[in-house]
């Protein structure tokens, strides 16, 4: 895939495979030395017995585990990482939406909502509040196949867990009202709103699926399901579809972290033991799904760009022929060094293309998608014709040694990578068994890949894709249906009225406990958290450094941060600093951006430029061996830019058409608009930091060469450095940064900002949006660690900040208008702000604002509870033992520490204020802080919002965006 970012395609679109490599987890041997404790053998619970047991081996990919299964049928899995005070606990239930009946869409991913509701012993509301109040962090996902739930926390936290977890798997059905039933049902409508109705191209993916599945095929409906469907569900149907799935024998439960397995174990028994088995679940059938001829169909949207997208089906995930079918479709369109690359994107046919092959139980898809480029017209079906060629010349080119060693390398790397948490390894375990029924199966999975051959991969292609039919679906602007690749040949079924089926007709699921589980365990001592040693470095050219070393994995990442960034650009050429940046991606005076990301590929290492926010960034990944190789490549990056013609005007027209694009998309223009009212357009910070399609279409080559020469500088710079490199070893390496020299500059940070307009509204109309972006806001203070904002922020948490804070109960849980809804501040070096907001459903828009300002209203006025002050005490303080995992998260740690010039204590000096802050003192901040003046900002179908803003009684203002 193209590195372009502007635009955005529905999530799981392309790129993510749910059996892919990049998702699997291997440990090598480095890492499982450094993080695995093997425990003495313990005595087992009655009624659990021990199936397997993994150690670390040098020399072999495994993650060191041991599983049991109890008398019901519930596998569990336990993994030792004592590396940092917590653990990570997985539920995942081997039903998704295939498990769905024809005309009964949706249950799966509306259990994950409801599932979060309380059950027979956790009140309402209250799974999230005590996951939060813990210290942790959890979600639960939904996807074809399987559902899962999960839960990070401090490791004194897991009795609690289990509790949790257990309850909702055996006590869940008592605790279901039609109440709770009707608000779970207006959340997922309101999720759909936001993720796919109100998303340019939001509905690719279920029109694919339906293209490509037959009517009764359990992947032709998407694994949201169809509103008709939800909206014929019952309390009734919904209980049996969970007494049919969720129990213990369908289930895997894995456990990581710093544990201690024969209390673990008991625990498991005891909260799951009693527990009754659910029915027997067999195993769906992967019957095979090809097309004959292609279908075409095609429909308009609210996009700026058409989009051309084909699909073939392959195989199911898992198949012997899934590795070679990855390697073909990186071949094909897997980024710079790829045919559909050089072909489409390069040849300016195309502003965006790629291939992916996503896998799922039942069915893979080799994907390639593409959005033209206007300066060489938009017809699909020249896209559709350069894609039928690309084909072709595969088929001459054929495959060469970089294309297999590319993905051998990738193996390497992302199996490292994907180990750096211990979610990571739990998650990774917890699917291959609930797949394959074999934990134990990394090793087996990257041998898969290593031993694809050439002729395979030639075999896969004359098998699966040449001469095969095809899903070909065209996505194009309103009123632009000219454009379409193809007219229709093929009609999308009705799904308004599904055929009549057999009732489940299983017994609703019912459980007796031998114990008071109404009890919330009691959690032990707070874990004890070591702030990661660090040590600095000063160069004499301005660069400060910063870094820590970390042995978890034999990898290395560097943050080099040059301060200014957007802040530099003219305001006339907003843009200038991310489009220098983005330049600097696309090749040096010696190597193209092929040749540059062939090179990186092969290393398993990756370097990008970019620039937000007050930074110009370069990021670096590598595996250690290969860093000083990396870092070659990373000095003819920043020293030799290439800056050609021809890449500046692809790079600069794709950045056009991304702004075009954001005029599309709510979120986008609620962002934009945001920062023009709060800071002026007038002002640099007031315009998005990839500009305006005016701002720029003015910049030119010689701006860049000039931007870069002027400010790409170490004057104001600061390098992260987190990774298994010693300081001694580190140094030398950093010879050519150390002797880089330029000039110093300033940054101007002096600006004239509008006065805040309470008795006005900025409404940005954009038709047929399905739901409404509502923000109330103003700025505030800048960023501190200890003073003003840090105490704000800590007043905030129960009105915004958590999950059950008081605006998204209302919002979501009471009142069902939004999928989320939060307030919070923001802070940075120089500029604050405050803000309120969602995306509601749009004809609930004036409704929503007035339960926002009633709850800040009352919140101003009457302050917190005691019970709210209880909880933000224990929620921030105890998630610390969450906070250091990862080194993405000691690289965030360092650079805060740079940025900011704190101290390294400063954590320590946060948790005594969390711990002594008065109500007095918080209800104090609350009255000065939310009585401030603040505006509101509202993007959304003027058709239906304008009369309901009238109702306010204040100014609307039709604000035009800067463009």
């Amino acid at each position: 895939m193209s590195k372009f970012s502007h635009f955005s395609l529905p999530s799981g679109t392309a790129f993510k495979k749910l059996f892919n490599v990049t998702a699997v987890a291997a440990s090598v041997a480095v890492i499982a030395s450094c993080t695995n404790y093997q425990q003495p053998s313990v005595e087992l619970p009655q009624g659990v017995s021990l199936v397997e047991s993994v150690k670390a081996q040098e020399g072999v990919v495994n993650i060191p585990f041991k599983k049991y299964t109890l008398a019901n049928g519930l596998t569990v899995i336990l993994h030792q990482d004592n590396s940092d005070p917590l653990v990570h606990v997985d539920v995942t239930y081997h039903v998704g939406s295939a498990r769905e009946q024809l005309g009964k869409s949706g249950f799966a991913h509306f259990f994950e909502h409801m599932m979060f509701q309380g059950s027979n012993n956790v009140a309402d509301e209250q799974h999230f509040k005590v996951v939060t109040q813990s210290g942790g962090n959890l979600n639960g996902t939904t996807n074809s196949d399987r559902t899962n739930y999960f839960e990070t926390v401090p490791k004194n936290q897991l009795e609690k867990m289990l509790w949790l977890e257990s309850d909702r798997m055996g006590f869940l059905l008592e605790a279901i009202t039609a109440e709770k039933f009707e608000v779970q049902r207006a959340t997922v409508k309101n999720e759909r709103g936001q993720n796919v109705d109100n998303r340019p191209y939001g509905r690719l993916n279920e029109t694919v699926n339906q293209m490509i599945f037959p009517r009764e095929h359990p992947y032709s409906w998407p694994v949201i399901g169809y509103m008709s469907d939800l909206d014929r569900g019952t309390v009734t149907d919904l209980k049996e579809f969970f007494s049919r799935w969720y129990g213990p024998n369908n289930a895997v439960l894995t456990i990581g972290g710093d544990i201690d397995e024969a209390q673990t174990l008991a625990w498991v028994n005891q909260y799951f033991g009693e527990l009754k088995a659910g029915p027997a679940v067999e195993p769906l059938a992967k019957t095979p799904v090809s097309l004959a001829d292609n279908r075409y169909y095609s429909f308009s949207d609210n996009v700026s760009l058409p989009l051309l997208y084909i699909s073939f089906p392959t195989v199911y995930g898992m198949h012997d022929d899934e590795p070679a079918l990855d390697v073909l479709a990186n071949i094909l369109g897997g980024g710079p060094t790829s045919l559909l690359y050089k072909n489409l994107v390069k040849s300016g046919v195309a502003v965006q293309a790629g291939t992916s092959h996503p896998c799922r139980e039942l069915v893979c898809q080799m994907n390639f998608y593409a959005l033209p480029n206007p300066q060489q017209g938009l017809a699909l079906a020249n896209i559709e014709q350069v894609i039928n060629d690309t084909l072709v010349e595969f088929e001459t080119r054929g495959v060469n040694d970089d294309d297999l060693l590319k993905t051998k390398v990738s193996i390497e790397t992302d199996t490292i990578y994907g180990l750096q948490s211990v979610s990571g390894k739990v998650s990774n375990l917890a699917h291959y068994q609930t797949m394959l029924d074999d934990a134990n199966y990394t090793e087996q999975q990257v041998a898969r890949y290593n031993q694809v051959t050439k002729a395979d991969v030639m075999r896969v292609f004359n098998q699966y894709i040449k001469g095969k039919g095809a899903a070909v679906l065209s996505i194009v602007p309103h009123g632009q249906e000219a454009l379409v690749a193809k007219a229709d040949n093929f009609t999308l079924p009705d799904v308004s009225n599904p055929p009549a089926v057999a009732e489940l007709d299983t017994p609703i699921m019912k459980n007796i406990s031998d114990f008071d589980r109404s009890v919330m365990p009691s959690a032990g001592e707070n874990p004890q958290v070591k702030v990661p040693e660090l040590w600095r470095e000063s160069f004499a050219n301005g660069m400060e450094v910063i870094a820590s070393e970390n042995n978890e994995t034999p990898t290395v990442s560097l943050l080099l941060s040059l301060e200014g960034g957007p802040l530099l650009d003219p305001i006339d050429k907003a843009g200038l600093a991310q489009l220098t940046a983005s330049l600097m991606n696309e090749g040096t005076l010696a190597r193209s951006k092929e040749a540059l990301s062939n090179e990186l590929a092969k290393l398993g290492s990756d370097i990008s430029f970019g620039a937000s926010g007050r930074n110009t960034f370069i990021s670096v990944s590598s595996l250690v061996k290969n860093l000083d190789a990396t870092l070659v490549l990373l000095h003819e990056m920043m020293f030799n830019p290439l800056f050609a013609q021809a890449d500046f005007d692809r790079v600069k027209n794709q950045t056009i058409q991304g702004l075009e694009q954001g005029n599309k998309d709510a979120r986008t223009l609620a962002r934009n608009a945001f920062k023009q009212v709060t800071y002026g357009k007038g002002n640099r910070v007031g315009l998005a930091d990839s500009g305006t399609i005016t701002t720029v279409n003015t910049i030119t080559l010689a701006d860049v060469k000039g931007f870069y020469k002027q400010y790409f500088s170490p004057s104001k710079s600061s390098l992260v450095v987190v990774g298994d490199v010693s300081r001694g070893d580190l140094l030398p390496k950093l010879k050519r940064l150390k002797s880089w020299q330029g000039q110093s500059y300033t940054i101007n940070t002096d600006f004239t900002l509008p006065e805040v307009t309470p008795n006005k509204v900025y409404f940005v109309d954009l038709p047929n949006a399905s739901q409404s972006s509502i923000k109330l806001s103003r700025r505030a203070m800048t960023y501190d660690a200890t003073s003003e904002y840090f105490k704000a922020s800590l007043m905030n948490y129960p009105l915004g900040r958590a999950f059950n804070s008081r605006i998204n109960l209302n919002l979501r849980e009471d009142k069902g208008y939004t999928y989320g809804a939060s307030s919070y501040f923001s802070g940075g070096k120089t500029q604050g702000s405050f803000s309120a907001g969602a995306s509601v459903k749009k004809e609930h828009t004036y409704d929503a604002m007035v339960e926002i300002e009633n709850e800040i209203k009352n919140y101003q006025e009457k302050g917190l509870t005691d019970d709210e002050v209880t909880f933000m005490r224990q929620a921030i303080s105890q998630s610390e033992a969450l906070s250091f995992e990862t080194p993405s998260q000691k690289s965030g740690f360092l650079r805060q520490l740079l940025q900011f010039n704190l101290p390294t204590n400063y954590g320590e000096q946060q948790t005594e204020i969390i711990q002594n802050i008065t109500l007095a003192q918080l209800n104090a901040i609350a009255a000065e802080e939310l009585a401030k003046p603040m505006q509101w900002i509202v993007v959304g179908d003027g058709q239906i919002v304008r009369p309901q803003l009238e109702k306010l009684n204040v100014d609307v203002v039709d604000l035009t965006l800067a463009q």
